[in-house]
């Protein structure tokens, strides 16, 4: 056997060879051209040697693969776009051979005479788990470690090595279906009892269990490829079929409204593949996966939720020229519900910390929160007691300040209220050391003035968390005037160490994501009060790629809260910084009608006991004169969410509150669901191009006023064709600078 670079290749003295897998440049495995013009030349080199008997493949690292590596999609579509100013029809040409090459890759290695295993030791995923597809026999370890999954289309993209042929050749149609257009992870148990895995071992005993299979005589053949193959699930022209298609293809415009071009291109592979011969199945694929991979939506998907999500994660903002530091104690002042949530996640890391309130009680209340939230893990199988025990003792609940000692982080989290978080402030930096770093969890109140209660400003940051702490992967990490690289590197360092994405804001009023946020409720608030039925607003903002109604988010952040930010942004910017209808609105809702939202199960919904679900309040419609259905343009109230929401992102740009587009776009998806479809706030707008949108945007303002309009930065990239990925180029690590004035 010759040598390579990612493979080792071993036969034993049965002829069975153990291709083990493990990049040394990397921490995961993932499938580049250089990784598989090696496994070719493996599969030829097995094919070929009449010694072996079959092969196993397997992985020298903890997981066994992510799959593609995503950049490498990217670099074809960039020679895509090149080409095709050129010659359209080679351009695409050169695309449909380049999306084909690891699926007839896999079929070389199913044809190959000879058979394989794959021996699943920890994550497989898309491209690897194809593999595996492919591979005669498969077996996984038994454990929390390995998961399984084809989530090629939560980036914009499907399965195109074969996926969408096999799955549902091995399992029934109706849960490949289900596997495929979700993106589903399975357990090593649920993969067994789909078919999709022959086995599962004890991990010690994998490769072992993987080579008995090929001495029990393993046969190198597929089950499609032999004579008189049936499918699982039954014919797609079968009873069973018709059963099946015409409610799978509704569930799926119900759940994604046509947004999501990739999983109605499953449900095409899925249903042409299975009329016709393997070989041409994987053809129909092939030139679905092609198609795809031309659309807007695939692009902007791979580059935020795959590529920019990376780099971000990987601290891609973080200045390079201060060392990393790893907090072996972190502070949080405030056991509320915030908190406690943030005490939980950094215990949860591994962190020790020292939960503060006003008394024993009140500290004890918050890390009882923990508790409560291990207890839900325990009984969905994903911790133990002693996981629950071991996090707990991680804890410290208490009134003392003084516990605070040696803490390298302390994060407030205090009630929202300028003198309370002065006065935290101070007694915690009575106890710190000169060099630890005190961060607000504010989502209000600006850094800069804070950190005025500091004595210290260049250690002085906004940590802001989003509710629930658990569950949100976002997290803002704020610059005040006078903050520091040393406290934003450590920021982001804490943010990492817990396994939530950072982005980094310059300081200013809600900063980004609650600016965003605030312009979509306020949008939803004028539509109500011109006669919109809120039904037709909330199913627009869902057609429109939401997860969440306006109506709905406002009734979860809370109705109250919403009127005291109003009357608070009065106090401080005057009458005309609210706009007087939506002050009406909303105190009508609380002072008149008493509905607070979620919390008190009175909002813009009503929440009844339980199993009614929440429906909207029929009082809405005594408030405002309704306009018939008939009347309203549905496509014009879902142009109206997303493209209030794009245009304040492009205003926080243009002032430099934020100042990386991989920031503002991953950020709207994460914090509060920004239409993932379209990549981002901002990939929205670079997806139609300025020039389309600005146009949009200035006949909704001769419509509906002042809000819509475009500001000079879109206007001058309308007038010059840039994007917001060219003229303001991702900063690359270490060139974090504060832009506001």
């Amino acid at each position: 056997m010759a040598d390579y670079k990612n493979f080792t290749v071993e036969t034993d003295a049965d002829g069975i060879a153990l291709v083990t897998w493990n990049m040394p440049d990397r921490s995961m495995n993932v499938f580049t051209e250089e990784v598989m013009d090696e496994l070719e030349k493996i599969v030829e080199e097995v094919a070929g040697d009449e010694a072996i008997k079959g092969a196993v493949i397997t992985s020298g690292k903890e997981t066994f693969s992510g799959g593609a590596d995503l950049t490498m999609l990217q670099k074809m579509l960039g020679l895509f776009e090149t080409e095709k100013k050129k010659d359209r029809d080679k351009a695409i040409r050169l695309l449909f051979d380049g999306a084909g090459r690891m699926s007839w890759l896999w079929r070389k290695l199913e044809t190959s005479g000879k058979p394989w295993v794959s021996a699943i030791n920890g994550t497989c995923m898309g491209g690897a788990f194809e593999l595996s597809l492919a591979c005669h026999g498969r077996v996984a370890a038994d454990s929390d470690k390995v998961k399984m999954a084809l989530p090629e289309v939560k980036v914009g993209i499907f399965p195109g090595a074969g996926g969408t042929q096999r799955v549902p050749r091995l399992t029934n149609t109706q849960d490949a279906l289900q596997m495929l257009t979700t993106g589903q992870n399975l357990s090593p148990k649920k993969a067994k009892s789909m078919g999709l895995v022959h086995e599962v071992v004890p991990p010690k005993k994998l490769v072992e269990a993987a080579k008995k299979m090929i001495k029990d005589g393993l046969k190198p053949v597929q089950p499609w490829d032999e004579k008189g193959f049936k499918l699982p699930g039954g014919p797609v022209y079968s009873a069973a079929g018709a059963n099946l298609w015409p409610p799978a293809i509704a569930i799926l415009r119900r759940e994604t409204y046509g947004n999501y071009p990739a999983a109605t291109a499953i449900l095409k592979c899925v249903y042409e593949g299975l009329l016709v011969p393997f070989d041409t199945a994987l053809t129909i694929e092939q030139r679905y996966f092609t198609q795809i991979m031309q659309t807007t939506e695939a692009k902007m998907m791979i580059r935020s939720l795959f590529v920019s999500l990376q780099e971000l994660n990987k601290g891609a903002r973080r200045p390079v020229d201060v060392p990393a530091r790893k907090l072996k104690k972190v502070g949080v002042l405030g056991a509320g519900f915030m908190g406690a949530g943030i005490a939980f996640v950094t215990a949860k890391a591994g962190i020790p910390v020292v939960l503060v309130d006003r008394d024993q009680e009140a500290a004890d209340k918050g890390k009882a929160h923990s508790a409560k939230l291990m207890d839900a893990l325990i009984k969905k199988g994903r911790a133990s007691e002693a996981d629950k025990e071991k996090l707990l003792s991680l804890i410290t609940a208490t009134p003392d300040y003084q516990e605070l000692e040696g803490a390298g982080l302390v994060i407030e989290a205090v009630f929202e209220d300028s003198s309370i978080k002065k006065e935290a402030t101070e007694k915690a930096e009575a106890v710190l050391k000169s060099s630890a770093i005190f961060a607000s969890n504010t989502s209000t109140i600006p850094i800069t003035s804070l950190a005025k209660n500091s004595k210290r400003p260049k250690n002085f940051i906004g940590i802001h968390f989003f509710s629930p702490v658990d569950k949100m992967m976002l997290v803002e990490i704020i610059m005040g005037k006078r903050t520091g690289d040393k406290a934003l590197a450590v920021a982001m360092d804490y943010v990492r160490a817990i396994r939530k994405t950072p982005i980094v804001v310059n300081d200013t009023r809600g900063f980004y994501v609650n600016r965003c946020v605030l312009r979509y409720m306020q949008e939803a608030f004028s539509m109500l009060i011109e006669g919109v039925p809120p039904a037709m607003i909330e199913n627009g903002a869902k057609m429109a790629g939401m997860p969440v109604g306006p109506l709905a988010l406002t009734d979860e952040t809370a109705i109250d809260l919403a009127q005291k930010i109003m009357k608070q942004t009065i106090r401080d910017l005057g009458e005309k910084a609210v706009d007087p209808r939506h002050m009406e609105l909303i105190d009508t809702m609380v002072d008149k009608h008493g509905r607070h939202g979620r919390k008190n199960r009175k909002g813009f919904y009503d929440y009844p006991e339980k199993p009614a679900k929440k429906h909207l309040w029929p009082g809405l419609k005594e408030l405002y004169r309704q306009k018939p259905a008939e009347a309203v343009d549905i496509e014009e109230v879902k142009q109206r969410l997303l493209v209030t929401i794009a245009l304040e992102a492009a205003r926080v740009m243009e002032e430099g509150i934020v100042t990386d587009p991989r920031e503002a776009d991953v950020g709207s998806i994460l914090a509060f669901g920004f239409a993932p479809y379209t990549g981002g706030a901002l990939s929205y707008i670079d997806g139609m191009g300025a020039a389309r949108f600005v146009g949009i945007a200035k006949r909704l303002q001769k419509k509906y006023g002042k809000g819509f309009k475009p500001p000079k930065l879109l206007v001058d990239m309308a007038e010059s064709g840039e994007t917001f990925y060219q003229r303001f180029a991702p900063e690359s690590a270490g060139e974090v600078r504060k832009k506001a004035a």
